[in-house]
């Protein structure tokens, strides 16, 4: 009697029942159970200092700054309206008082989009063309493969110091050509926001193309080649092949690069402050490091803002990818 009381008992017990309970989920509560772990790692690494950057952007250093007072949105309505809106020299905003081409350049906020859009969207049409020429059979793939990798490879301090001695003033050999073509400034090119800007744009994409170009590749290798087999058969030209098969098939491999790629520019700093300088090039990440020692609750706000940005950037390209979205 002994013997079947403590088999009973096994049988029974809390882990017992709580593996039951697993068998009895379905394969999608089984699924999320697994998220668990993660959604807590989550919450830790990335909620968490979210909120409380939040909560620090409802404050203002004192005037003696030994402290800190609480101003709601204040700092919100300072960023947005323009109210004490310049923080770096040479003097930059947040938003631009006017409209103005001028102006604009003076924008954080405007110069950020303007990198991040323009640079993606070189970036991935440059990526795609490698990408499909790398898709294909030929004598020596391998090393072309590892030619496109490097600029990847190169540190941005590298990659910074190369473009501000090729577009210095004094031993640069870059600028004379542009300059005859209207493109840049003849003259302090990389003290000039527009010809900085155009100059860190072309960084951005010379180095970044290669990471745009393996995610799409790696998309490129998953089609299922016997459709091109089917393609040939039913008498389909190149480009048919491409605009009925290979385009639609990459296309979520092109949604998460792009993702990638824009959550990273959005970010950009590194490349601004080797070639040039955040007063000349400003942008949101050079704002919250300009402002972080002297006033915490604007940096704070700021980098929220950018947050948000960001955020916004990743909801629409998972909504515009569907089904197929990460």
């Amino acid at each position: 009697m002994s013997t079947e009381t403590g088999r009973e008992s096994r049988r029974s017990g809390a882990l017992v029942d709580l593996m039951r309970w697993m068998e009895n989920l379905s394969d999608t509560q089984y699924a999320y159970l697994l998220l668990i772990p993660v959604f807590v790692l989550l919450g830790i690494v990335a909620l968490y200092p979210l909120l409380r950057t939040f909560e620090l952007s409802l404050y203002a250093v004192s005037t003696d700054l030994t402290s800190l007072n609480f101003v709601g949105i204040d700092n919100y309505i300072g960023l947005f309206t323009g109210e004490k809106n310049r923080f770096l020299p040479g003097g930059t905003t947040f938003l631009p008082a006017s409209f103005a081409f001028a102006d604009l350049l003076n924008s954080a906020l405007v110069i950020t989009i303007i990198f991040a859009v323009v640079s993606v969207g070189f970036e991935t049409i440059i990526g795609l063309g490698q990408a499909l020429i790398l898709d294909q059979d030929f004598y020596g793939r391998r090393w072309i493969r590892a030619a496109i990798i490097i600029p990847w490879a190169v540190p941005v301090v590298i990659q910074g110091m190369i473009f501000f001695l090729m577009f210095n003033s004094n031993v640069g050999f870059a600028t004379p050509p542009l300059a005859d073509l209207g493109l840049l400034a003849p003259t302090n090119t990389l003290n000039d926001t527009a010809s900085a800007t155009f100059i860190i744009i072309v960084a951005d994409i010379w180095k970044t193309s290669a990471f745009m170009a393996l995610l799409i590749l790696a998309g490129l290798q998953s089609i299922d080649r016997g459709l091109y087999d089917v393609a040939k058969v039913a008498g389909a030209t190149k480009w048919q092949q491409f605009k009925m098969i290979t385009f639609p098939l990459i296309l979520p491999t092109i949604g998460v690069a792009v993702l990638f790629r824009s959550v990273q520019a959005m970010r950009v700093y590194g490349i601004i402050d080797t070639v040039s300088s955040c007063a000349v090039v400003p942008s949101l990440s050079c704002m919250v490091v300009a402002t972080f020692n002297t006033r915490e609750g604007t940096s704070a706000a700021i980098a929220f803002v950018t947050a948000a940005i960001i955020g916004i950037v990743v909801m629409g390209i998972i909504l515009w990818q569907g089904e197929d979205a990460i």
